[in-house]
């Protein structure tokens, strides 16, 4: 049979769909349809009726060329797929060729991130005009024995002494301490020039998922009342996602904050049962990376992965192409 390919730009049209990756679920779509500046588009392929695959697509801003504002569609992975008569690869190559006529002329970049299967794809992905570089991810696996033992001394010292010195590690309730939460994570990220934060009703809207369909939860680290230091994490079948991190260490150096916010973050997913834990963006292979060395000392391993790429500008795109060859 022939797979069909199917385009929703708006949640209210998507019917009842098969899956259980939160990176491609109506749920998420749904989040990202509330953030202020993003655009999400979910493909899906269906062979006699039945879905067979699927693509969440997220569109957003990515800096402003006076008077034009350039933006990015990315995807986590490369998709979700069902059993049907076609390889997952098949499906793919359907969906990538359509994905790429579709926002090469919106979007300035497009980026395939955080990829399971490094190697998944690499064929339709060079054919429709895509350069891969080499990227890093890192995985903590959930056991109350290994944590421990695989934690570097000096961040057991540092969580020891902030909760001793009278920081408190909580779980966000209300839409008050989200909006909390978002001020300071937005005082954090300003200098980060490099790091894209979302507007404040992403985080609102994470919150207000239904209690049995949660997609994630916010942490937050105080002192003395004052919020000091937070975290957000998304969840999808066994596995969680730090998506967002910080603390107010300058203010606050001898609480570490930081450190706390993802400690609690940790430790709340391995009471809940999650058994894998990765920090979303381990950023590129450099020798020397700061918040890679940071995330490491919680005790997860390196792995070697890769994102593909495609730009708008066609010269610079087979430069590029070439280049990474």
């Amino acid at each position: 049979m022939a797979i069909r390919l199917t385009t929703y730009e708006r949640s209210a049209d998507i019917p009842p769909l098969p899956g259980t990756t939160v990176f491609h679920s109506t749920e998420l779509f749904q989040v990202l349809e509330q953030t202020p500046g993003y655009r999400p588009v979910l493909l899906v392929a269906s062979e006699d009726g039945q879905v067979i695959g699927k693509l969440l697509c997220i569109t957003r801003p990515t800096f402003r060329l006076l008077p034009f504002v350039t933006t990015t569609t990315y995807l986590y992975g490369t998709g979700e797929y069902f059993p049907s008569s076609h390889r997952r690869e098949d499906i793919f190559s359907e969906l990538l060729a359509y994905f790429t006529r579709i926002f090469t002329e919106r979007s300035l970049l497009l980026e395939f991130r955080n990829l399971e299967e490094p190697l998944f794809g690499y064929r339709y992905f060079r054919q429709n005009g895509y350069f891969a570089v080499k990227w890093l991810r890192v995985e903590n696996t959930l056991r109350k024995e290994a944590l421990p033992q695989w934690m570097s001394n000096s961040r057991k010292r540092q969580i020891a002494q902030g909760l001793k010195r009278g920081a408190t590690m909580e779980v966000a309730d209300s839409e008050e301490e989200i909006h909390e939460f978002f001020g300071m994570l937005k005082k954090y990220y300003s200098p980060k020039i490099h790091r894209h934060l979302p507007e404040e009703g992403f985080f609102l809207a994470l919150q207000r998922q239904p209690q049995g369909k949660r997609l994630s939860r916010t942490f937050l680290v105080r002192y003395k009342g004052k919020l000091i230091g937070g975290s957000v994490c998304l969840f999808s079948g066994d596995k969680a996602y730090l998506l967002f991190s910080g603390g107010l260490r300058k203010s606050y150096p001898l609480h570490y904050p930081g450190v706390l916010a993802v400690w609690k973050a940790i430790s709340y997913c391995l009471e809940q049962g999650y058994g894998k834990f990765e920090f979303i963006n381990a950023g590129l292979p450099f020798h020397k990376y700061g918040y890679r060395d940071f995330i490491l000392r919680f005790g997860g391993r390196q792995l070697s992965s890769r994102r593909w790429f495609k730009i708008r500008w066609n010269w610079l795109n087979r430069l590029l192409v070439w280049l990474y060859l």
